[in-house]
């Protein structure tokens, strides 16, 4: 049926695509990690705020669940959903001992590193982003290409440029710049397999920035991120021009997501949450990064043939350690540590491990707690279930064996009482076998997280409660708390949850491409952004898959608005009447997918 979808997409995209026939444009993706679309404002940022206003308004954006920062950037870099990429959440049970990081292997990855990246690439091969990728497709025709940001995302956007060695933008891999560049040891003493910068490029940065590496993070991410915006601003965009190729810039803002999740102005007090100071400096200092790329491309005379596109990997949420009373009102600190994997624990009757740890069980009783991540079972090495942390959602994996869909049903059952949960979705094979004993979820294939990739699927996603918080006076949207598996504080930031707090992010563009003072209403996706791209730019995106997002049209001069059907799926009832509800909209074969989870528990959710 999917199939059957995608041909009559096909079809419709040919009907309303505008023809190019035009010259060779530039392209520059501007991500601001973890950028609220209702937070943008001509005080807060005054940049993008002009961006969306002359330009394309992606008013109804959406970003890909799980809510997470390299679900995203796969998607961005790709434009297929997450069911194709392999890249399911920032962090995954992977089957394999990642040899990245101090101690032993550990089959617990984290996907915001070069290194674990570089290994997911090997060991998968075309399972995990098979995809060409916008970037890598530039590259292959011609044109120049320069990434820079955020350790992780940026990688993804084309793994083979961690191979690249910074001798200019014209090299084999172009530009690869991101925070652990120059750094080739963590702290730990292990190597971040990140790239090293020589020649004039390092030369020119250094004049630039004064500094011979990219420091490390801080709250608001200011130094950071100033070395990023003038090594981009001062030194590649030049070099750019005087190349005289076209060419694709694609800039990672660590803030204000850095600054919105250790922010400690509001911690242990929903309101006012990351709707705080440091939280408003976080996007003006991102904003402020933006305006100083658009100024450099004006100065050199680029912006006349360059299309630029400002996007957002995810929403955003305040974190509430706990759940709210029937009257709205919240008490603090009732979800402690791991509270998901000292669950699944006690719903098993199994020992609790630290990943990687020398063997020995944590002891709850005595209060030591996992930080999230966890191996449950008679011994680390055979784990009976995985539980990986990933903020507003969880990753529960059962390796296989003869009691797994026992032991599945039992955890399900569980967590189907469990008062934090939001969002329950099953492996649709484990569904398949015993759809009774998972009454109350979904199957993963309705959010399209089953597709191409070959990387280990997990047996439940968990996507945590979410709720307005009472007494903030801002926007819905604004005012939104999840429950979280993380080490963080009330009053901290996070995301990750099927709240459209969270899928909803800020989208805009513009350009010689791009209509004018266009306010789009239909639909969008980071998924959407490398097809229309890469349809300017007359490239070709492949790779195994058919979970794909859209050119969108009607943003592009000549291009005619879509047709968009909405539509809603629910589970069959679970224990208590609960059941999973997912609201989607689509255009062609393509879904976006709004909010999904329990009716009284999700933020956004229409439908009861």
């Amino acid at each position: 049926m999917r199939r059957i979808f995608a041909l009559a997409a096909a079809l419709l995209v040919i009907a309303v695509l505008p023809a190019y026939a035009g010259p060779k444009r530039n392209v520059v993706i501007f991500v601001a990690d973890g950028l609220r679309y209702d937070s943008v404002t001509p005080e807060t940022a005054p940049t993008m705020a002009a961006v969306k206003a002359k330009g394309v308004d992606f008013a109804d954006s959406h970003a890909m669940y799980p809510t997470l920062t390299t679900v995203n950037a796969a998607s961005i870099a790709s434009g297929h959903y997450p069911g194709d990429t392999g890249d399911y959440a920032n962090a995954l049970y992977v089957g394999f001992p990642v040899p990245c990081g101090f101690g032993p292997p550990d089959e617990i990855a984290g996907l915001e590193d070069d290194c674990v990246l570089a290994q997911m690439k090997a060991h998968f091969g075309g399972g995990y982003m098979g995809q060409t990728t916008l970037i890598a497709a530039a590259r292959a025709a011609g044109f120049n290409t320069a990434i820079v940001g955020k350790t992780g995302p940026a990688a993804i956007q084309w793994i083979d440029a961690l191979k690249s060695q910074d001798d200019g933008v014209s090299g084999p891999y172009g530009v690869f710049i991101d925070d652990a560049t120059n750094h080739p040891k963590r702290p730990d003493g292990t190597a971040t397999g990140s790239t090293v910068l020589h020649n004039e490029l390092a030369s020119d940065i250094f004049a630039a920035t004064g500094l011979g590496a990219p420091p490390f993070s801080a709250t608001p991410n200011l130094p950071q991120q100033a070395y990023m915006a003038a090594a981009t601003a001062q030194v590649l965009i030049p070099e750019l021009k005087n190349a005289g190729k076209p060419f694709v810039l694609l800039f990672w803002s660590r803030d204000p997501d850095a600054t919105q999740h250790a922010a400690t102005d509001s911690e242990g007090k929903l309101v006012p949450g990351i709707n705080s100071i440091d939280a408003h400096a976080a996007i003006y200092n991102a904003d402020s990064d933006l305006k100083s790329i658009l100024d450099a491309l004006r100065l050199a005379g680029l912006d006349s043939n360059t299309d630029v596109f400002v996007t957002a990997d995810h929403g955003f949420s305040t974190i509430a350690r706990g759940v709210p009373d029937a009257d709205g009102s919240f008490k603090r600190g009732t979800l402690g540590f791991g509270f998901v994997a000292v669950d699944v624990a006690n719903w098993l009757g199994q020992n609790i491990y630290e990943p990687g740890g020398a063997g020995a069980p944590l002891n709850v009783a005595n209060g030591e707690r996992p930080h999230g991540d966890a191996l449950i079972g008679p011994s680390p090495d055979k784990p009976s279930a995985v539980v990986v942390a990933d903020g507003g959602s969880d990753l529960i994996y059962v390796p296989e064996g003869p009691n797994r869909a026992a032991t599945v049903a039992r955890v399900f059952a569980g967590l189907a009482s469990a008062p934090y949960i939001g969002a329950l979705f099953v492996n649709d094979a484990l569904m398949k076998d015993d759809p009774k004993a998972f009454a109350g979820a979904l199957p993963m294939s309705a959010i399209d997280l089953i597709g191409a990739a070959t990387v280990p699927q997990p047996a439940i996603i968990v996507g945590f409660r979410s709720f307005v918080v009472k007494g903030c006076k801002l926007d819905p949207l604004l005012c939104t708390a999840e429950a979280a598996d993380t080490t963080l504080d009330t009053g901290q930031g996070m995301h990750g949850s099927f709240s459209r707090a969270d899928t909803r992010n800020f989208m805009a563009a513009m350009g010689p491409d791009f209509k004018a003072r266009f306010k789009d209403s239909a639909p969008a996706s980071n998924a959407d952004i490398a097809p229309t791209l890469a349809h300017i730019l007359g490239l070709a995106l492949s790779g195994p898959g058919a979970l794909k997002g859209r050119v969108a049209a009607e943003a592009l001069k000549g291009g005619k608005m879509p047709p968009v059907s909405h539509g809603w799926r629910a589970s069959d009832p679970g224990p208590g009447g609960i059941g999973t509800v997912l609201e989607y909209q689509q255009v062609g074969g393509t879904r976006y997918f709004d909010a999904g989870g329990i009716p009284g528990r999700t933020v956004g959710l229409i439908r009861r």
